[in-house]
């Protein structure tokens, strides 16, 4: 069925329309007062579940269940979809050596919980007329990484920023 909501019952515009009941077995096609007779003495709701197909297709079932059930399947789906977050390390360029270590820690542990590391070296004042110091920084972070993860977009120079993203290697 189409995102938007379906027509049920009396908001059936089409005169006439092919059926299918409650089991999926066909009942042909009929009027749309027929069609709501059927269902009613079913105790269900007739919903298009087809408006564009010539008739327009409708089934007889209970929209309130079909409801409820497709929102549990979209909850389930969510639910197990994998959702990467982007952790931050941030660095400058006269980075200091246990500081270093300790944002290569944190990068590797983001790693390993499964989520992409976007390393950034902070230029200020005249620093940034060195980008070097800072791709020899980014160099350092790519190789001491090693096995949690690889590089998935290069260094890049973006104002007094340069920025690296890496993704945990799949197991």
């Amino acid at each position: 069925m189409a995102k938007e909501e379906a027509r049920v019952n009396r908001a059936i515009r089409a005169k006439e329309v092919r059926v299918v009941d409650d089991e999926g077995e066909m009942l042909g096609v009929m009027s749309v007062n027929e069609a709501l007779l059927a269902a009613e003495g079913r105790g269900l709701d007739l919903v298009e579940v087809s408006p564009n197909a010539t008739p327009p297709v409708c089934r007889i079932m209970d929209y309130g269940k079909y409801k409820y059930q497709a929102s549990k399947r979209a909850a389930e789906t969510k639910k197990k979809s994998a959702r990467v977050d982007i952790k931050e390390v941030k660095m400058r360029p006269k980075t200091e050596e246990h500081d270093f270590q300790v944002k290569l820690r944190n990068a590797v542990r983001f790693l390993e919980d499964g989520n992409k590391v976007k390393v950034t070296v902070m230029f200020r004042g005249r620093e940034v007329t060195h980008p070097e110091f800072g791709m020899d920084l980014m160099k350092r972070v790519a190789e001491e990484i090693g096995e949690a993860g690889q590089v998935e977009m290069t260094p890049r120079m973006a104002g007094r920023f340069m920025t690296m993203v890496i993704a945990p290697k799949k197991k």
